[in-house]
């Protein structure tokens, strides 16, 4: 039994330093020295104080900035909704035939549809993503609510789209996924215009 606890007790001793100490460290490390932005969180600071990430949405209810998708996540216990609520990240998971979902998305429409009438509604400002925390939209819901971002700042709506314009994201690498606004990005851009 003793030549056996020996061994074991060396080899777990050995795995613990390479898997929890070198592996993690080293690529730690890296990632500092490659993408010390993405692996700080991908923060953004404004005037020395940080005010969001590039990786988590928000909730923005002001009718002067865009908006992101509609969040899922609950307060800590679970007991009632709290949008972006990073701490509790959950999807609704609600069916695409649960007359819940159904008539959240229905409302949503009707809401929606009053800043722009007779135009459809990009389905991601009515959904919402699996984590409850998307902090990217589509062009297409970008470019929804242009007019509202216009009226509401006294900016015209060109000027409003070409900021959106500047905003698109690409296909990762090219051919991945469909192109995207992230919201916190446009919305800085949008208090950096000048009038």
């Amino acid at each position: 039994m003793k030549t056996y606890i020996r061994p074991a007790i060396v080899l777990t001793l050995l795995l613990v330093i390479a898997t929890g100490l070198i592996y993690p460290g080293l690529v730690t490390g890296l990632a500092q020295l490659i993408f010390p932005y993405q692996a700080n969180g991908s923060l953004h600071t404004v005037n020395g104080k940080v005010i969001g990430s590039d990786q988590i949405g928000q909730y923005w209810t002001s009718p002067r900035y865009f908006h992101g998708r509609p969040s899922a996540t609950l307060t800590d216990d679970g007991s009632k909704s709290q949008p972006y609520n990073a701490e509790n990240s959950s999807a609704s998971n609600l069916g695409p035939t649960s007359s819940t979902l159904i008539k959240s998305v229905q409302e949503r429409v009707k809401e929606l549809q009053k800043e722009n009438p007779g135009v459809p509604v990009p389905v991601d400002l009515v959904t919402a993503s699996g984590s409850g925390l998307d902090p990217d939209i589509s062009v297409a819901a970008a470019l929804f609510q242009v007019p509202r971002i216009s009226k509401e700042r006294g900016i015209s709506q060109n000027t409003v789209q070409q900021l959106v314009n500047d905003h698109i994201q690409g296909r990762f690498l090219g051919i991945l996924g469909e192109p995207y606004v992230n919201v916190l990005d446009v919305n800085l851009a949008l208090d950096a215009l000048k009038r």
